[in-house]
């Protein structure tokens, strides 16, 4: 395994991120495809074997589930200095607007629910997982300084943002002597690169560490034409971003074929081999032992410069998809962020 400094931080990170969002509960929550306890716990204990120490969840995922699963597995296994745990909050609800609770009382009631779930004292990154546009930036910004002060979140991060919100958010806690964001996890991989015209450049110049979520693509950078998945026959979010783009994006997948064939690996090496390139520590999901074993395989591959070119000649523009792409602000209106749910 391979280790990196996470942005503006002393965190010391796997150059894998293992993402927990297919770990929790199959029966509530938003996804059906995700796996219970037992198969959580195989998958983090072959992780930690393999030298990963960086683990992604939220909790949104699985309405905690998640959280709870990631927390007893990490407690059982491992020494609490030897993991980086990052976990994730939501916007306000509107139960929480209409009963007056402010978006600094909004981060520390989630934190706290979050480190229960987790069984924890301490997350090493809190993010601000969808930007809140019926709260002041404000009042989010102070809470998650607060959750440092206090000792309950070590850094912050953002995700599913664009760079003037970061820049603007780190300007506000810069004025104000606050915790700044130190990483972004925003939608980028091999098909959906638009992350490459504004968040890249300000993320080097300011030393933000990026940290992407889909680094597979939900899985079509990892599976031939004609294989599929328990996730790809049920993940209709996974739908509602790539199929529109389908045909140009096939043509990069092939590439992605035709390079494992001729270095004798997976797809999902050559994919995060590339994506290893440009950042320092993808998210990327396991629903089964195979799939981290795959993925830190990745650090192995050293695609040349022409293998680069190889795979990037066939991107073209993509519009937003995901969440981002149903929160944006359009004119006057205020975008809500349960959108990204009912639209997927």
């Amino acid at each position: 395994m391979e280790y990196v400094k996470l942005g503006n931080s002393d965190l010391s990170v796997s150059r894998i991120c293992l993402g927990c969002m297919g770990f929790g509960n199959p029966t509530i929550g938003q996804h059906s495809w995700t796996i219970g306890e037992e198969p959580t716990r195989e998958i983090i204990r072959r992780s930690l074997e393999l030298g990963v120490n960086f683990f992604d969840t939220a909790i949104a995922y699985q309405l905690g589930t998640s959280e709870q699963f990631v927390g007893r597995a990490l407690r059982d296994m491992a020494r609490r200095g030897d993991v980086v745990v990052a976990t994730k909050f939501l916007p306000r609800t509107e139960e929480e607007i209409q009963q007056g609770i402010n978006g600094r009382q909004h981060v520390l009631n989630n934190i706290d629910s979050s480190l229960q779930h987790l069984g924890m004292d301490y997350v090493d990154l809190y993010i601000y997982h969808i930007w809140d546009y019926k709260t002041p930036a404000e009042e989010i910004m102070e809470g998650m300084n607060e959750a440092v002060r206090t000792g309950k979140a070590r850094y912050i991060g953002i995700a599913n943002a664009y760079a003037y919100q970061v820049a603007k958010m780190n300007a506000m806690a810069e004025q104000h002597g606050w915790a700044k964001f130190i990483s972004v996890q925003n939608h980028y991989n091999l098909i959906m690169r638009e992350e490459e015209r504004e968040m890249f450049p300000f993320c080097h110049e300011e030393n933000i560490a990026m940290t992407p979520y889909s680094a597979l693509a939900s899985g079509k950078l990892a599976k031939r034409p004609g294989e599929t998945s328990k996730r790809q026959q049920e993940d209709s979010f996974m739908h509602f971003k790539y199929d529109a783009t389908a045909k140009q994006d096939n043509r990069i997948v092939e590439r992605v074929v035709d390079l494992a064939d001729r270095y004798g690996v997976e797809m999902t090496q050559i994919s995060l081999a590339w994506l290893l390139k440009k950042v320092e520590s993808p998210i990327v999901g396991a629903t089964k032992l195979h799939h981290i074993e795959g993925a830190v395989k990745s650090l192995d591959v050293h695609l040349s410069a022409d293998d680069i070119r190889y795979l990037e000649e066939p991107y073209v523009p993509h519009n937003l998809s995901g969440v981002m792409a149903v929160n944006k602000p359009v004119m006057n209106e205020e975008p809500v962020w349960v959108a990204a749910s009912k639209n997927k």
